[in-house]
């Protein structure tokens, strides 16, 4: 093993022990130390660095920028036990970071997918898939945190689902409606039936009886929005899965704003219901459709005259 190596499991290692996954950033690493490797060099500089991140030579700018940012977290690490190293500097490849629009779906859109995922080959698949769709949309849970759940984690008597270990480590208990319990339920029955004895303690399997993985859901995924005639909305607003999540958010404040709820002091509930670390990221969602912001800019104006 290289020191450069030896170092990446360190860092790897240490970041962890504070709660991150850093699935991805952990690919991209070993490809940047074996091009260290392959270039001759176990002292990491901002030239290699960008050599690095450059590649292929028509990547985009996000793209560049993104490895360019995983580099820079690992050259840190190193030039703190090593003085030889380079931090990446943050101007290499001017960025400035955006969103992707969100792309809300409306509920005809959303059982269109579930439709779709009767389309599938096997009969787990759609049963899957149908079930799927309608959780993220049920709950705003992540993808991951939902192909996560293990059987143990869905409590049916209670209505209860268990996140565990989420981002940044966090686990959290989401009670959710009979509706969503009574889907569940007979997904369960359904899965028993077809896979009695179990190969995996996943409470979502794929077509082999394991947890689904999640690049084949997001490959199925896009298949269901062909099959459902979903289209962008702009070029920088495409169906996502994540999107069933920032249309929870953004159903749910809308909601709360025709309900009369009191929004301002609701949001840290819906915080955590979402798993997010700070109200902050809550927040984002208010901008996120005209419709709230119309009520949110309603709700301000009526308490200005009210005011003394």
């Amino acid at each position: 093993m290289t020191g450069l190596e030896t170092a990446l499991r360190d860092y790897l290692a240490l970041r962890r022990s504070m709660g991150f996954k850093l699935q991805r950033a952990e690919k991209l690493l070993g490809q940047f130390v074996d091009h260290c490797g392959a270039v001759g060099t176990d002292v990491v500089t901002a030239e290699v660095a960008l050599q690095w991140a450059t590649l292929p030579e028509d990547a985009s700018r996000n793209w560049v920028c993104h490895r360019l940012c995983v580099a820079r977290g690992f050259s840190r690490h190193l030039a703190l036990i090593d003085e030889r190293h380079e931090v990446v500097p943050t101007s290499l490849v001017p960025h400035r970071p955006t969103r992707a629009t969100p792309f809300l779906y409306t509920e005809d859109e959303v059982r269109a997918l579930m439709a779709a995922a009767g389309t599938l080959r096997a009969p787990i698949r759609q049963a899957t898939f149908e079930v799927v769709v309608g959780l993220l949309w049920a709950t705003g849970m992540r993808v991951g945190e939902a192909l996560g759940l293990d059987r143990g984690d869905v409590d049916l008597a209670h209505g209860v689902l268990t996140v565990r270990e989420a981002k940044f480590g966090k686990s959290r208990e989401l009670p959710v409606h009979e509706t969503t319990v009574a889907a569940l339920r007979a997904y369960a029955k359904r899965r028993d039936q077809l896979f009695p004895l179990a190969a995996t303690p996943a409470f979502l399997v794929s077509a082999a009886g394991r947890r689904v993985r999640y690049d084949n859901f997001h490959q199925t995924y896009l298949k269901l929005v062909r099959e459902a005639g979903l289209i962008r909305r702009s070029p920088a607003c495409r169906p996502r899965p994540h999107d069933l999540r920032h249309s929870f958010a953004v159903r749910t404040l809308i909601e709360w704003y025709r309900d009369g709820v009191d929004v301002e002091a609701c949001i840290p509930r819906l915080s955590t219901y979402l798993g997010h670390v700070h109200p902050a990221n809550t927040y984002w969602y208010l901008s996120a459709a005209p419709e709230l912001l119309g009520l949110a800019a309603q709700r301000l104006e009526a308490a200005t005259e009210v005011a003394p």
